[in-house]
């Protein structure tokens, strides 16, 4: 028994004297005012446990909307890589002549390689940006030059010098373009 005595006097701490009078303060002040505190208190906590669930909802927000971003964009350097292949595609066509038929063979194929690569892209909600003859826009394209043009409307896309590709309507690359100007 005298363990047990002994064990619950341990548990038992002394009070300081500033909590001592925290109690007889309390113990001397009216009920009404001590049931106001009591509700005022309640009313607190009430409101803190609001803002801790609304934080927490806006963190699992904000970490469900960056998971969702870097699934879709996940894609973004590799296709970035791969938009050099397609340009040299797209440089070779350029460079070979449709009517010789010594070539012809080759540019077939290339051209289905292209278009094997564009459509790849594609399927991975890489768009290309060719935009000739559009009004010029700052977000999707990169004036490279400015000419003057009769026949084309001032800030129009005359020539696109290297396409531009968006990945699920984010510029991954801009369109470098030549920009009309009213003569």
């Amino acid at each position: 028994m005298t363990n047990e005595t002994n064990h619950e006097e341990n548990l038992v701490e002394p009070e300081s004297s500033a909590q001592q009078a925290d109690v007889e303060e309390l113990e001397q002040a009216p009920t009404e005012d001590l049931a106001e505190r009591v509700a005022q208190l309640e009313g607190e906590l009430a409101d803190s446990k609001l803002r801790a669930a609304a934080e927490i909802q806006n963190i699992r927000r904000r970490a469900d909307q960056d998971v969702e971003k870097a699934h879709k964009f996940a894609l973004e350097k590799f296709a970035n890589d791969l938009l050099a292949v397609v340009d040299a595609l797209e440089r070779g066509l350029a460079m070979t002549n449709a009517e010789d038929e010594a070539n012809k063979a080759v540019r077939e194929g290339m051209e289905q390689t292209l278009k094997l690569f564009l459509d790849t892209l594609k399927r991975h909600n890489i768009e290309q940006i060719n935009p000739l003859g559009e009004p010029f826009n700052p977000e999707q394209h990169n004036a490279v030059s400015i000419q003057p043009s009769a026949d084309m409307e001032p800030n129009s896309v005359l020539q696109v010098f290297q396409p531009g590709y968006l990945i699920n309507g984010r510029v991954m690359r801009p369109a470098m373009v030549v920009v009309s100007q009213a003569v």
